[in-house]
């Protein structure tokens, strides 16, 4: 089977499939199990990372069955760190590609350790987890923080360019979400590293192993030398498969809607008549490369929006090609370049600006709950 039909049944890209999986969502099982691998989760990470659903759609879907904010907080909380992680990305832009609070200490390099990317640790959980991660393009929660701290924690590499590689896997990339776990996991965005040992692996992805690098008391995860599973590291050159240049056939009397890697909302400005226009821009590729499989599962859900077409190039450049009228797109950090009449995303709450802690951003947008 292809990589992308494996992850198609695993994600699938019709609409109508992605609502009957917000339909499906059990937010008091998610609260419960969440951070087991097995859990309730809901799989529509990678639909809001592509701007196809919102926070804010999905918490109203769920609201709107008559479950009570105070019996899924959890689940509502969750969905809150994402407009927080995006809210930051906003406030400080480029500042979240550097330490954002503090410097990340015990650092040996700037790769990541060769075993992680091969599936090679000898940690049954991980290794299966990111061989699963190569086919579908999806990461559990928790197995993401585990792998951020293997790198970064006991194999002492700079969170950057390992957060990269994942990124450029994952199906839900979410520059914001993923540059600033990492740093959470490293201790630059938090107040202390997160560490998990062996015990904990066990638990929560329903393994029983023993006598791994990781199988020790935490007290001694601090003090730890870098083990020899993880002393070879490498780096490599992350490329982005953009489609090949096509001409546009565009009406020169409509409006244009701009959409992109964060926005393939396919409701939005469906009333109009308008062309639509898919741009990929390559600088921003070549900043954040994605891989094969993120760049097929993305063109797969643009054809829920009739009559895109799609642009490789810059934004000046289809200005330059292309007599363009009124120009639409959503507000994005990385739209800055694009002129025209900016909207704004779908947020679940009034909250802007940065927090430096998610429960100071969350106290906020508490207050606009119905307990």
């Amino acid at each position: 089977m292809a990589l992308f039909e494996h992850t198609v049944l695993f994600f699938p890209t019709s609409y109508a499939e992605i609502a009957h999986r917000i339909d499906k969502i059990d937010p008091i099982k998610y609260g419960e199990s969440r951070n087991f691998i097995s859990g309730a989760v809901t799989y529509l990470s990678p639909y809001i990372s592509r701007g196809v659903i919102s926070t804010k759609q999905v918490l109203e879907s769920v609201l709107k069955k008559g479950y009570q904010v105070k019996n899924i907080e959890k689940f509502i909380q969750e969905l809150a760190w994402r407009d927080y992680w995006q809210q930051i990305w906003i406030e400080k832009g480029e500042g979240i590609n550097s330490d954002l609070k503090n410097q990340q200490l015990h650092v040996a390099h700037h790769e990541i350790p060769t075993a992680l990317v091969d599936a090679e640790t000898g940690i049954e959980a991980i290794d299966k987890a990111v061989t699963e991660f190569y086919r579908t393009g999806y990461l559990h929660n928790h197995v993401r923080m585990y792998v951020a701290a293997i790198a970064c924690n006991i194999g002492q590499s700079k969170w950057n360019y390992p957060a990269k590689w994942m990124y450029y896997h994952l199906l839900d990339g979410d520059w914001a979400s993923n540059a600033l776990s990492w740093q959470w996991v490293a201790g630059v965005n938090s107040n202390k590293k997160y560490v998990a040992n062996q015990d904990n692996i066990n638990r929560y992805c329903h393994t029983h192993q023993k006598r791994t690098f990781l199988d020790v008391d935490y007290s001694e995860l601090s003090k730890m030398e870098i083990p020899k599973a993880l002393e070879e590291s490498s780096v490599e050159i992350l490329t982005t498969p953009l489609p090949a240049k096509s001409k546009l056939d565009l009406a020169k009397q409509l409006p244009t809607c701009l959409y992109n890697f964060y926005n393939l909302d396919p409701k939005w400005k469906q009333e109009i008549n308008a062309n639509r226009i898919l741009l990929l821009e390559p600088s921003v590729f070549e900043k954040y490369p994605i891989s094969q499989k993120s760049i097929d599962f993305m063109l797969g859900l643009s054809k829920n929006i009739s009559g895109l077409q799609t642009y490789v190039g810059e934004f000046d450049e289809l200005l330059h090609d292309y007599d363009i009228g009124d120009i639409f797109f959503k507000e994005h950090p990385l739209n800055t370049n694009y002129k025209g009449k900016e909207e704004s995303r779908d947020w679940m709450f009034s909250v802007s600006g940065y927090h430096s802690s998610f429960f100071g951003f969350w106290k906020k947008c508490k207050k606009q709950l119905k307990y």
